[in-house]
């Protein structure tokens, strides 16, 4: 385990990365960030350009934002619980699996429900969702699911995000299947976790994208 251990809690850390939330993150420029913008600021002007690269880019508190799925105009403000990982999760989506992003932004696939889920803030609760069923904020998980991602994680450091993309889209193919409505989502996020941890237990699975699941990203 001494490997993992070292992925987990080393210097610029995967644990590192899924324990900071909003209220930690500093307000310090950091290289290549614009002045006078924290790192989730600039997280959310990338994420925009990518979801959008024809349209102008708002201000950090515009009604413009909703149009992705956030909950008021300032979407900094959705971040209590999901942490930072989360806007992170979204932008690795974004630029490694365009197309599937695309699709799930402008829900494109299948019969929509009239009450839909909001992408962007359906995007952190499967962040959420993910962290608490691989365990990671005891350190060391011990679950099953956990300690199977933790082997994933040792040969791929992009795993949980690689991972996030394709719960991202199993919630929805699981959406649609159960032709759900927004007052749904708790069970639609349920039956995927459920899913998840069936297809992690899969023995001669050794990466996230032996998982069957991954096939959607395709």
């Amino acid at each position: 385990m001494g490997t993992m251990v070292r992925v987990l809690l080393g210097s610029g850390s995967f644990i590192a990365r899924v324990l900071t939330l909003p209220s930690t993150i500093g307000s310090e420029p950091t290289k290549n960030l614009s002045p006078s913008l924290t790192p989730l600021q600039d997280a959310l002007r990338k994420l925009w350009r990518s979801a959008y690269p024809n349209r102008e880019l708002p201000g950090l508190k515009s009604e413009a934002w909703k149009d992705m799925g956030w909950q008021g105009n300032d979407p900094s403000t959705d971040f209590r619980g999901g942490g930072f990982i989360s806007l992170e999760n979204l932008i690795f989506f974004a630029h490694t699996y365009p197309e599937a992003f695309q699709n799930l932004l402008n829900k494109k696939e299948g019969n929509r429900a009239e009450w839909e889920y909001p992408f962007a803030v359906a995007g952190i609760n499967i962040s959420f969702m993910l962290v608490q069923m691989l365990d990671i904020q005891s350190g060391l998980p011990t679950s099953l699911s956990g300690v199977r991602f933790l082997q994933f994680l040792s040969n791929d450091e992009s795993a949980f995000d690689e991972l996030y993309c394709v719960a991202f889209k199993l919630m929805d193919a699981h959406w649609l299947a159960r032709r759900a409505s927004y007052m749904e989502f708790n069970e639609v996020i349920k039956s995927t976790r459920m899913q998840l941890e069936r297809e992690l237990a899969i023995e001669d699975v050794t990466s996230v994208k032996d998982l069957p699941a991954y096939n959607l990203l395709r």
